[in-house]
């Protein structure tokens, strides 16, 4: 079989197998592209609340990282939980070695059940050093930490999203997912334009997973060659 459509995912493995890893591997062989992992932790958790997190080696991530850069070629990057200031450095450091192929970094910084899972630390390189390299952050409650702002509505996350452009992303989807009220609405700033997608709320407690799921989906529809904006459609 002659595979087209190639996706490099570097995040943390999810035990129970519905974030992380695991869901990207999923959402992108279900849109029909191949997927390739550099896994940055082993997590112990589960829809409840993640028990305990195990790092892996900056120094094998980076050689996991530059296998597949070396050998696959991929044709898009999607990056998911780093968990320490050492990985982020060994991340960034690598991928410069490389001709870059557009990057969804998604900053898992709070899991879907409220855990951090980013080092305290490691916010300041985070930003420092991949969000240049970004072709589009897909924060959720995240946004507030990296804007260093509540937000409250459409507004806030106006001005959270160019405060974040600011540090380097081509684009931002601030995502309205832990919103209240009837409707949800996200927001793309990109090309110094918001675009807004709003959709009826959906009561459910299965949302665990749900960002890793949605930013692997961008990568995989660029992968296919559409447009950033369509491929966030």
């Amino acid at each position: 079989m002659k595979t087209y459509h190639h996706i490099l995912t570097i995040a943390g493995s999810d035990s129970c197998g519905g974030a992380g890893i695991e869901a990207d591997i999923k959402t992108i062989s279900a849109l029909g592209c191949y997927a390739s992992v550099a896994i940055t932790a082993v997590t112990a958790q589960n829809t409840l609340g993640v028990r305990s997190i195990c790092k892996v080696t900056p120094g094998v991530v980076a050689d996991q990282i530059a296998a597949v850069m070396d050998d696959l070629h991929p044709q898009a990057i999607k990056v998911g939980m780093v968990n320490d200031a050492e990985t982020i450095r060994a991340i960034a450091t690598t991928i410069r070695r490389y001709p870059l192929p557009p990057m969804i970094i998604d900053p898992v910084m709070v899991s879907t059940s409220g855990s951090r899972l980013m080092e305290p630390d490691a916010l300041s390189l985070f930003q420092a050093t991949l969000l240049p390299l970004s072709t589009l952050l897909t924060p959720n409650p995240e946004a507030e930490l990296l804007a260093g702002r509540p937000i409250h509505g459409l507004e806030d996350m106006k001005a959270a999203a160019r405060q974040i452009q600011r540090m380097g992303p081509k684009a931002v989807l601030v995502k309205g997912g832990h919103g209240q009220g009837r409707e949800k609405t996200d927001l793309l700033l990109i090309d110094g334009s918001f675009h807004t997608f709003s959709s009826a709320t959906i009561s459910t407690r299965n949302t665990h997973g749900t960002g890793c799921t949605l930013s692997s989906a961008v990568a995989a529809f660029l992968a296919h060659g559409l447009p950033l904006d369509e491929a966030v459609v």
